[in-house]
């Protein structure tokens, strides 16, 4: 891509970035005037700067310098406060210290401004009562006059569309702006900075750097939603910190979704906060981060873990691409290149495309003797002598109904080889295909050749490899994300929940309709041989019944194997003895059924005070926390998303069926994961659902819940 220094709109030929110039939220992105209190005559200085940057970066508004102390301030007349200005200001920077960035607020809200930007810290974030005493009260003058408040702790924001850069970072003046198709938006000054500046080193130009500081009243969502608005975006880049309000992100990816758009966001801070239902297996493993991935799941949303992996796809999304699937081919002039790209692609469940006996066919019949035709393709060092390979075997091979993407391997060339003509070959079968294609070329001067021609390009096949799989994965998920709207949060959960017996847990899930072990609870060792009696399956298994006892493997309170009337009596007099030993309520002795089955799986759900009831769905039995096989999605949630989150698991491939075994009933766990979870998006009594095990039969034969964990507020 090529990199200008810097592009200074004409502010007579300015055009608003979105449609109403009075609107806060779109105004602050494209102003009319701006006021800054604090304004310096030292560039240097982070009053200083915003008034250089407007001017430096081709803003066409007004430009009002408040300083009481000074006439003029780089080459602007200033005025001393905002109320001697004749008419009021669309946007206000405030960059002035404490107590005064607290009074600078009340005037700008007096003063009839549509947005302020607090470019002063020491507020909320530092969690002292002062401080959050101050910041709540920059909060109500500015709500009090309808006028909204960004930051305070912001390090700004920048339009570099419209040459409204209302910041002091430092990296606008290191890495100069050029306007482009990425908005960067942050609740960190820093990780604002640093994308901005990891793309820019790279030439592609950035639209929007924003950086929301605390959240106070905007949050990061509501301007994200305002930037997917902007037609000249195509790829928004989110760095959070915390996600308080789920709400308007989510509106913001339904904006973004209509667009087209997509998002990558990454997160700080992943931690296990917040598990109000600890005591259960899905307190447990449906922890944060799991929650928060499904929450970005539903939103389409792609999760970046680190900061290269949110930047290294970049120019993948700025593609003129369709892509289709993840089936993937290799071409290269390198044997080894080939093993490595495939080894790579295995590390990412990457499949390579099984190529029709057809096309190997026609692929060897362009290739020397001594080529590979299959998949990964070594058209070897004949490359040297024959420029054309690549142009010849790409369009053969794009025509392979199972060829979705591509990866061409480069590791040697130079002085003899026609580089510049397999960037042509290449780039012009991409822009024919459509399909995705990156190229792995570790010498510069080859790298180059393909970069001037706009082709993606990586230093090894690996690095290539694992951007294409997110890109790829990313396009899967913004094809099946969710369309209706959803609510989200419910509050925080209740603080000290009840956790019920086991025969209450089991009864409140066959009250609502979901399949459980025939029962007894017994109070008596003569209950517990009736019960065996009735239940006449020849074996049966004892628990010892307590609220006090979650987990009964853990107390030896299971008996199993049971066949007479005699074991089950004495089963019963020993549990209910051990009950009593242990200290705990003695809620009687259940005598069940024993289920056998396939598989045995863990469903459960939990209220989140944040993003609302949650589902967690995967392999179960007593090491579930331990040998962890889940996934986690929101509620309610239909049949289908279930069965999807089924598929996700590394047991997908045994549930269908292996060495001989039955396919396992997945529709059966599907529709019980879905039960599961309406009781809790429907019963606001519930904290948490923990149903394990799931005894999964074979397929058409359903599935039971032979244990259960309820907590209710």
């Amino acid at each position: 891509m090529t990199d200008e220094l810097v592009m200074r709109p004409d502010p007579q030929k300015r055009t608003p970035t979105v449609s109403s110039a009075r609107d806060p939220l779109h105004a602050v992105l494209d102003p009319g005037s701006v006021a800054i209190i604090g304004a310096s005559s030292d560039p240097d200085k982070v009053g200083g700067r915003p008034v250089d940057y407007l001017r430096r970066y081709g803003f066409g508004g007004v430009i009002h310098p408040v300083n009481p102390r000074r006439d003029e301030v780089q080459g602007l007349r200033t005025v001393p406060s905002l109320a001697a200005l004749d008419e009021p200001v669309d946007v206000v920077l405030v960059a002035v210290p404490g107590a005064a960035a607290v009074e600078a607020v009340e005037a700008a809200a007096k003063a009839g401004a549509l947005a302020t930007i607090v470019m002063t810290a020491g507020f909320g974030e530092t969690r002292s009562p002062e401080g959050v005493a101050q910041q709540q009260r920059m909060l109500t003058a500015a709500r009090t006059a309808g006028m909204r408040l960004f930051g305070p702790n912001s390090q700004g924001l920048a339009n570099f569309g419209t040459g409204a850069v209302l910041g002091f970072s430092t990296m606008f003046a290191e890495q100069p702006p050029q306007d482009g198709p990425v908005a960067v938006i942050s609740q960190s000054g820093a990780m604002c900075s640093v994308p901005y500046g990891l793309l820019r080193r790279r030439g592609i130009g950035v639209r929007h750097a924003h950086a929301t500081g605390n959240d106070a009243d905007v949050t990061v969502g509501e301007l994200a939603a305002a930037v997917a608005a902007d037609p000249q975006v195509r790829l928004i880049l989110l760095y959070l910190e915390n996600l308080a309000d789920p709400e308007s992100l989510a509106a913001a990816a339904r904006v973004a979704r209509e667009r087209d758009l997509p998002i990558v966001a990454l997160m700080g801070g992943r931690s296990a906060a917040g598990q109000r239902a600890a005591k259960s297996h899905t307190g447990a493993l449906a922890g944060e981060r799991r929650v928060i991935d499904a929450y970005f799941a539903e939103l389409g949303i792609r999760r970046a873990m680190s900061m290269p992996e949110l930047v290294d796809t970049t120019e993948l999304y700025l593609q003129d691409w369709r892509p289709q699937g993840r089936r993937l081919v290799v071409v290269s002039n390198s044997g080894a290149v080939c093993v490595l790209a495939a080894d790579a692609a295995e590390d990412r469940a990457m499949p390579l495309a099984a190529l029709s006996a057809e096309t190997e066919e026609r692929v060897a019949s362009v290739l020397p003797g001594f080529a590979t035709s299959a998949n990964p393709i070594d058209v070897t060092a004949a490359l040297l002598t024959d420029s054309g390979l690549f142009g010849r075997v790409l369009p053969l091979v794009a025509e392979d109904p199972d060829a979705d993407a591509f990866l061409l391997g480069i590791p040697v060339a130079g002085k003899g080889y026609d580089v510049p003509r397999f960037a042509v070959d290449a780039a012009e079968f991409a822009a024919r295909t459509r399909k995705p294609l990156v190229v792995a070329a570790p010498q510069e001067s080859v790298a180059e050749e393909f970069r001037r021609r706009g082709m993606t390009v990586y230093p090894d096949e690996s690095t290539a490899i694992g951007a294409l799989d997110h890109y790829l994965a990313h396009a899967e998920l913004r094809r099946s994300v969710r369309t209706e709207p959803r609510s989200y949060g419910t509050g925080p959960a209740s603080a000290d929940p009840v956790t019920l017996d086991e025969a209450a847990a089991l009864a409140r899930l066959a009250d609502a309709g979901i399949p459980v072990v025939r029962h007894h609870l017994c109070r008596s060792r003569d209950e517990a041989v009736a019960a065996f009696a009735e239940l006449g399956t020849g074996d049966v298994v004892a628990k010892g019944c307590s609220i006090d006892a979650p987990h009964k493997s853990e107390l030896d309170l299971v008996e199993l194997g049971l066949t007479t009337p005699d074991a089950v009596g004495a089963a019963y007099e020993r549990l209910s003895a051990r009950i009593r030993h242990l200290g705990l309520a003695f809620g009687g002795v259940i005598i069940a059924e024993q289920v056998r089955a396939l598989h045995e799986m863990v469903v459960g759900a939990r209220r989140d005070p944040t993003f609302g009831p949650v589902v967690l769905i995967g392999q179960g039995g007593k090491y579930v926390e331990y040998l962890p096989d889940v996934q986690v999605v929101l509620a309610p949630l239909g049949r289908e998303r279930a069965l999807q989150a089924i598929g996700q698991l590394r047991l997908a491939r045994v549930l269908g069926g292996v060495r001989g075994e039955p396919a396992a009933d997945v529709d059966a766990l599907a529709d019980l994961a879905v039960r599961v979870g309406e009781m809790v998006a429907t019963d606001p009594g519930l904290v948490a659902i923990d149903v394990n095990p799931v005894m999964l039969r074979a397929a058409g034969e359903g599935a039971v819940v032979v244990d259960a964990l309820v907590l209710a507020g």
